[in-house]
């Protein structure tokens, strides 16, 4: 059958060999944007296989790296397809054209496929109704579509999806599929169970980890010991003697090992004797935040935002605060290290491993090795964690050389320390602000950040209402590799300017939440300038929050902060309780209030966000990346502390504004807002401001 084509989408529908229908979906995204350099438009797509034998699979198109779109993503087409969800089947896709946008990163899967996958379902499932409207030879209009079937209500006869699919495929496509009325909505916005949940749980192979293939080998890469340095020679005689060791390939600034083991690999890698030559700098972690403290108080060339005319207003008021914030470097510490399959021969590479972004892995393959892309496969497991750092692809590049090197299927694996000691890290940043105070209130709000690499970006709600308002942002060149990492630039904007604003209600003797509020009904009223922001949609998560917590009632002993931010789209604000427990903090409860428009599985949604707060948490109070003469000191999590489970708040209130909106991101908004709460409520606690992360270092 030729497809139709309209004006929204293009399909094509076709039978399968076993009888049924398969139908592609190809939507372009007008209004969709998401906020990372990665995901900046979405091409949208969706496969739904209905099999004679009633089968139906689900793609979920999107990598799945634990923020649920292998569940959300299908749910979405399940709702508008009419099926009964305990009889789905779900998979990830392959990367293929037809699929759009196929990336994981800025909060963006659900938000930039919503209305596409409506669409998809909704398609479908007017062709299986038409196709039993012609078997019966009665109006459509009579006929309904529910749980898998298709039912003629005047009559009470019922047929089976996959007993309709081979004549639904022969349909015409209809350009303009009615979608459900919310109202009518059965699986979006419950709580379902994440379809690999049993699987995670009994412990099955699903990780690129797992991965097994016939002959295949196994590789470990000796990488420099510092940034800033490169290879100069290696002496691999030893390494070859090992038992199981199979090859030792040079590569432009590393050695790969490549053996019959795992164990084989790492016992022929430390066998190597390699020189290694400083071509750089060799940097230090002392002498970045030196070099932040000095472009500080220099001052930035240029801002990146000013109304108003802040300096009158310090140079009028009666006090002024001047505070600077300190963040380390972070590294990504998912818990699955990194690693990836390649097998390249012949011309053709398959490629199989932990990405964010399987489009980038293949178009980097294609320019190293010459291949072409459409000789190039790539598949995606689900992923045991990415949090930004999986936007890299050095990963599934380093494979393809390899296996292109010794022509043989190769698993690299990463162990920890290769992990820790050769990421992509959060840039460490400084931040000074500046604020000025009057009778009449805050009058001039100044912020200056710094920061490894491109330097901080970003306002803070104040912008917009507050006359006098400037905002500056520098960038410290470095060798120190740094990339995205879970709210990239708001996980670090939120904790200094939500602490500097806590500062300011403090001298003020104001309450921090009624005057966020006085400041968001201004901006709402009177905005100076541009709003990137919705004030109604901060105070609702505002309200909420002082509402399941009931702010302004302290219970005995308690200590409470409050902050919240505004990021891909979504609003949070939580309030974070705690106790002083033999000299130590102890965090009771965080409630947290979240807008993100509509919630597609309610479950999932309070799993990210609880991931997040606790995630915000441990960043907060423990981690950090120290660069030493170009080597990073920290090689695992005996240096690199995680939160423990004793260390985990004891409970944790997640709320959703009701919404009947598209959605928007989820993610990552629930993490920002939790590090300066806590830093705020270590106030109440201790009397002292905590400015600088980790908050551990600074509790004795």
């Amino acid at each position: 059958m030729k497809p139709t084509i309209s004006r929204r989408h293009f399909l094509k529908v076709s039978g399968i060999s076993t009888g049924g229908m398969l139908l592609s979906f190809s939507f372009l995204n007008q209004a969709v944007k998401a906020d990372t350099a990665v995901d900046s438009s979405f091409d949208l797509n969706m496969f739904i296989r209905i099999g004679s034998d009633n089968t139906i699979v689900l793609l979920a198109p999107n990598p799945e790296i634990g923020q649920g779109v292998k569940t959300s993503l299908p749910v979405i087409v399940a709702e508008e397809l009419a099926v009964d969800w305990r009889k789905v089947k779900v998979e990830l896709a392959p990367l293929d054209a037809k699929f759009g946008r196929q990336t994981a990163g800025g909060s963006g899967s659900v938000r930039g496929r919503f209305t596409a996958l409506r669409t998809a379902g909704a398609t479908a499932r007017e062709m299986l109704v038409a196709a039993a409207a012609q078997t019966w030879n009665v109006p459509a209009t009579e006929c309904i579509a529910d749980n898998g079937e298709v039912l003629h209500k005047p009559s009470g006869k019922k047929l089976t999806y996959g007993e309709l699919a081979s004549k639904a495929a022969t349909m015409p496509v209809p350009s303009s599929p009615a979608l459900k009325a919310t109202k009518d909505f059965k699986l979006i916005g419950t709580r379902i169970t994440d379809v690999d949940a049993h699987k995670i749980t009994t412990g099955k192979p699903l990780y690129g980890i797992d991965t097994r293939r016939e002959g295949m080998l196994f590789a470990m890469v000796a990488r420099p010991p510092a940034y800033g340095k490169t290879l100069a020679s290696v002496d691999d005689t030893a390494a070859r003697k090992v038992s199981g060791v199979k090859h030792v390939i040079k590569l432009k600034n590393s050695v790969a090992v490549v053996a019959a083991s795992t164990w084989a690999a790492k016992k022929g890698r430390e066998a190597l004797v390699i020189r290694w030559n400083a071509t750089e700098k060799l940097e230090n972690s002392a002498e970045h935040f030196a070099a932040f403290k000095e472009m500080l108080d220099k001052g930035a060339p240029s801002a990146a935002r000013n109304d108003g005319d802040v300096q009158a207003a310090m140079q009028s008021a009666s006090k002024v605060l001047d505070v600077t914030y300190e963040l380390p470097a972070l590294s990504h510490g998912q818990m699955e290290p990194l690693n990836f399959f390649a097998d390249v021969q012949n011309g053709k590479a398959e490629l199989y491993g932990p990405t964010q972004v399987p489009g980038q892995v293949r178009n980097e393959v294609s320019k190293a090795l010459g291949i072409p892309e459409k000789n190039i496969t790539v598949g995606v497991p689900r992923q045991g964690g990415g949090f930004g750092r999986k936007l890299m692809s050095d990963n599934g590049l380093e494979a393809a050389l390899i296996s292109a090197a010794v022509q043989s299927p190769v698993q690299v694996q990463w162990t920890r320390e290769d992990d820790m000691q050769n990421d992509f890290y959060r840039p460490a940043e400084m931040y000074r602000y500046r604020a000025a105070l009057t009778e009449d209130g805050l009058t001039g709000w100044h912020q200056s950040g710094v920061g490894i690499g491109g330097g901080p970006r970003g306002d803070s709600y104040v912008a917009g209402a507050l006359a006098n308002y400037r905002s500056e942002g520098q960038g410290l060149k470095s060798n120190t590799p740094t990339g995205w990492w879970r709210a990239p630039g708001a996980n670090t904007l939120a904790f200094a300017a939500e602490s500097f604003l806590d500062e300011v209600c403090s001298a003020l003797k104001k309450d921090p939440v009624a005057y966020r509020l006085q400041l968001l009904a201004k901006a709402k009223t009177d905005p100076v300038g541009r709003l990137g922001y919705d004030p109604e949609k901060y105070k609702s998560v505002i309200d909420l929050v002082a509402k399941m917590s009931n702010w302004g009632a302290t219970p005995d002993g308690i200590h409470r902060g409050f902050a919240t931010w505004f990021s891909f789209g979504s609003y949070a604000a939580q309030v974070v309780d705690l106790k002083m427990i033999g000299g130590k903090p102890k965090v009771m409860k965080v409630y947290c209030a979240v807008n993100c428009s509509r919630v597609i599985n309610l479950s999932g949604a309070e799993n990210q966000v609880e991931g997040a707060i606790v995630d915000g948490i441990c960043h907060a109070m423990f981690p950090k990346i120290t660069f030493v003469d170009g080597a990073v000191a920290e090689s695992n999590f005996h240096a690199y502390r995680f939160l423990r489970i004793n260390d985990a708040p004891l409970a944790i209130d997640v709320k959703f504004v009701q919404s009947d909106e598209a959605p928007t991101g989820l993610g990552e908004p629930g993490l920002p807002p939790v590090a300066p709460a806590l830093a705020n409520a270590l106030f109440s606690a201790t009397g002292k401001r905590f400015r600088k992360m980790p908050f551990a270092e600074y509790l004795a």
